[in-house]
C-alpha cells in the first residue's frame, strides 16, 4: 500500500527551515504549510517559489499574525505550475477545497472577471464584466485569471477586430462616430459604417480567439507578417508579431482551465533508492491539486513495474475506492496496462484509457507531473530526517566510533582517454555541499589510464590536506573497483594518512543500481548492503552525484575544446575574419566541408591562412 508523504511523518521538532529552501525551486507554484498533525495552515502562491517561502523564514520585518504562523508550521509542501497564472488558479481551487485559517479571504466564482459578448441581433459589444449573471442572454467567456487579463484581451481584439465596447444606450443615439472610430478602434456600426455581415465576421474571428479555436487566424496573422517582412514592411511586420503574441496571451488560462475532461496525471521518479510518484488530479479541465508518495519497492523493478504495482493499489486497494477519471496519464508504458485498463473499465462502469503518448494540455500536465516529482524526490532527499537516519545508517554500517560529517568521493571522466576530469563531491551531515564540490583537469597521463588519473588527483587533493590546506573528511569513497582503491591506498600510504576510512563502490557483476559491492580498503573485505538499506541509499546517492559532476565537467572541458579547435585560437584569424567566414559558409559545419581554394574566396583570406584553417580544423 503506497504511504503518502504527509506532512507529520517527516516533522522532528522545529521546522527545518534552511534544509527545505536549499532545494527549493525557483520555477512558479503554490506551497502548502501544515502543522502538527497534518492540518493545513495556509495555501499561497508565487512566482518563485524560493524567494517567496524564504520570505517567511527571515529573521525581522515579519508582522505578528506571519510570525504566529511560521511558528505553527511542521511541514511545507509545493507543488510547481507552468506559470504564475496556474499558480492563482490552484491556490483559488485549493483554498475553497481546504479553508486553511490563515487565508483570510476566500474568493468565490462571482468575483472573477469575464468578457461578455452582448445578445445584439446585428452589432454585439464585447465588454469587461465582473461576475457571471443569467441576465440578458449573451455569450460569457472566463473566467479569467485576472481584470488586469480581461483588460489587455479586450484591448488587443479591439486592436486587431475593432469591435465596439460601447453601452446599448451610447450604441443607440449615436449620429456620427466617436472618439473610438476616429483611433482606429472600432468601425462604426453606430453608424452603419460596417455591414452586419461584415461585423460578425469580425465577431465570429474574436469569439474564435476566446475559445481557443485559433489556428486558422493565427497561420493567417503569421502569414501576413512574413509578406510585411518580405516587403520591407517591418513595423506592419512587428505589429504583427505583437499581435500574434498578445493573442495568445489571452489564452492564458493554459493547463488550469484549458482542456475539458477528468484525468489523473501520474509521474515517477527515481534516485539514491528511493522512489517518488506524484499524482496531479484533473477534473473538469481543472487541476485540483497533487499528492505524492514514496512506496517501498525492490530495486529490481523497472518503471513500468513499479507503476503497475501502484496504480492497482492507488485505485483498488484499502477501504474506500478512489474516483477512477476516464484517463490515466503516465510518463512510460505500464506492465500489464491493457489488462489493468480494463479492470480500472469495469469498475468505473464506463472506458478508462491508461496513455502515454499525448499532446496539447494533456503533455503539459505530464510535464508538470514529471517535473513535480523531481522536485519532491529532491526535497525529500535534502530533507534533515532523511539524511540523519541515513548518516546513523553508515555509522552502523561501517562500524565506525562517530557519525561522519564530511564525506568525498572520487570519480573520473573522459571520452576514449580524452579530456580526463576528476570530480570530488563532499556530503556532510546536510546533504550534498556544493561550495566544496571541485573538479581536476588531469594532465601528463596516458590516454585511458584511470589508475594514474585517480592517482594524480588523490595527490593534489590530499598533499595539500596534509601540508594544512583543506578540510580533513571523515570518510573518502572511490567510485570503482579493487584496482582504483588500491591506488587510493598507495597514495594514503605514501602520504602516511592511517585515520581516513577508504571504501570503494564497484558496480557489482550485473552493474545496475542497488547490486553494488562495497569494498574496504583497511582489510580487503567485499561486502553487498541490502538494497533497501538507508546507508546504501546515501552511498548511491553520493556515488551518484560524483559521477553526474564528473561527466558534466568533462563535458564542458570537452565542448570548450571543441569550440576553440574551430576557429578561436588559430593565428591569424581574428573576430571579423571569424564572422567572416560564418557569414559565407553558413556555419561551421559547412566550412569544415570547404577546401582551401573555396577559403580563400572570403575577403581577408589568403592562400596560406585558408592552410592554416584547414589543417586546424581537420587536426593536422
Amino acid at each position: 500500500m503506497p504511504t503518502r508523504s504527509d506532512p507529520e511523518s517527516t516533522h522532528i521538532g522545529e521546522f527545518d527551515s534552511k534544509s527545505f529552501l536549499k532545494q527549493l525551486t525557483e520555477r512558479p507554484g503554490v506551497y502548502r504549510m501544515y502543522e502538527e498533525g497534518g492540518s493545513v495552515l495556509y495555501v499561497g502562491k508565487a512566482r518563485n517559489l524560493k524567494k517567496r517561502v524564504g520570505s517567511y523564514f527571515r529573521k525581522t520585518g515579519l508582522a505578528p499574525k506571519t510570525e504566529a504562523l511560521v511558528g505553527k508550521i511542521a511541514s511545507i509542501e509545493v507543488t510547481i505550475t507552468g506559470s504564475e497564472t496556474e499558480a492563482l488558479l490552484l491556490e483559488q481551487n485549493l483554498i475553497k477545497s481546504l479553508r486553511p485559517p490563515y487565508n483570510i479571504l476566500l474568493r468565490d466564482d462571482k468575483s472573477y472577471p469575464y468578457i461578455y459578448l452582448s445578445s445584439h441581433s446585428d452589432y454585439p459589444s464585447l465588454t469587461f464584466r465582473r461576475g457571471r449573471t443569467k441576465k440578458g442572454g449573451g455569450t460569457w467567456f472566463g473566467p479569467f485569471p485576472s481584470s488586469g487579463a480581461v483588460k489587455e484581451s479586450l484591448n488587443v481584439l479591439q486592436k486587431i477586430f475593432r469591435i465596439r465596447n460601447c453601452s446599448e444606450s451610447f450604441f443607440r443615439n449615436r449620429t456620427r462616430p466617436c472618439l473610438q472610430y476616429q483611433i482606429n478602434r472600432c468601425t462604426a456600426p453606430c453608424v452603419e459604417y460596417i455591414t452586419p455581415e461584415e461585423y460578425q465576421q469580425d465577431i465570429r474571428h474574436a469569439t474564435m480567439f476566446l475559445e481557443g479555436k485559433n489556428p486558422a487566424i493565427l497561420h493567417d496573422l503569421m502569414n501576413a507578417m512574413e509578406a510585411a517582412s518580405k516587403n520591407l514592411e517591418f513595423e506592419k511586420a512587428a505589429a504583427y508579431r505583437d499581435q500574434i503574441n498578445h493573442l495568445r496571451h489571452v489564452q492564458e488560462q493554459q493547463s488550469v482551465d484549458g482542456e475539458g475532461g477528468d484525468a489523473d496525471v501520474i509521474a515517477i521518479a527515481q534516485d539514491a533508492g528511493i522512489v517518488c510518484i506524484v499524482v496531479i488530479i484533473v477534473r473538469g479541465g481543472r487541476v485540483l491539486g497533487t499528492k505524492d508518495y514514496f512506496p517501498r519497492y525492490s530495486i529490481e523493478q523497472t518503471e513500468g513495474e513499479l507503476l503497475s504495482a501502484f496504480l492497482g493499489q492507488y485505485y483498488f486497494g484499502g477501504n474506500t475506492r478512489r474516483e477512477i477519471p476516464r484517463d490515466i496519464l503516465v510518463p512510460v508504458e505500464v506492465e500489464g496496462q491493457e489488462l489493468l485498463a480494463q479492470a480500472l473499465s469495469e469498475s468505473a462502469n464506463r472506458e478508462t484509457r491508461i496513455r502515454g503518448n499525448v499532446r496539447g494540455e494533456r503533455r503539459r500536465w505530464l510535464e508538470l507531473a514529471m517535473t513535480n516529482a523531481r522536485q519532491t524526490l529532491l526535497t525529500h532527499l535534502a530533507s534533515k530526517e532523511t539524511v540523519y537516519r541515513r548518516l546513523l545508517a553508515l555509522r552502523d554500517l561501517l562500524e565506525l566510533s562517530e557519525t561522519p560529517s564530511r564525506m568525498e568521493c572520487f570519480d573520473i571522466s573522459h571520452s576514449h582517454g580524452e579530456n580526463t576530469v576528476a570530480s570530488c563531491v563532499v556530503f556532510d551531515e546536510n546533504g550534498p555541499l556544493k561550495s566544496d564540490y571541485r573538479l581536476y583537469n588531469i594532465e601528463g597521463v596516458t590516454a585511458g589510464d584511470d589508475y594514474a588519473a585517480m592517482r594524480q588527483v588523490l595527490s593534489r587533493r590530499y598533499k595539500r590536506m596534509v601540508a594544512g590546506e583543506g578540510k580533513r573528511p571523515d570518510l573518502v569513497f572511490i567510485d570503482g573497483g579493487k584496482g582504483q582503491l588500491n591506488i587510493a591506498r598507495e597514495v594514503f600510504d605514501e602520504l602516511e594518512i592511517s585515520d581516513i576510512p577508504l571504501i570503494g563502490v564497484a558496480k557489482g557483476v550485473t552493474r545496475r543500481a542497488g547490486m553494488e559491492q562495497l569494498i574496504d580498503a583497511m582489510t580487503g573485505d567485499v561486502f553487498r548492503v541490502p538494497a533497501d538499506s538507508p546507508a546504501l541509499h546515501l552511498i548511491q546517492h553520493i556515488r551518484d552525484e560524483s559521477h553526474r559532476f564528473a561527466i558534466t565537467g568533462h563535458r564542458a572541458r570537452r565542448d570548450k575544446k571543441r569550440r576553440q579547435s574551430t576557429l578561436e585560437g588559430i593565428e591569424g584569424v581574428g573576430p571579423k575574419k571569424r564572422r567572416d567566414l560564418i557569414r559565407y559558409f553558413g556555419g561551421i559545419q559547412e566550412l569544415r566541408k570547404a577546401g582551401v581554394d573555396e577559403m580563400t574566396k572570403v575577403q581577408g583570406i589568403s592562400k596560406s591562412l585558408a592552410e592554416t584553417i584547414y589543417a586546424a580544423l581537420h587536426d593536422e
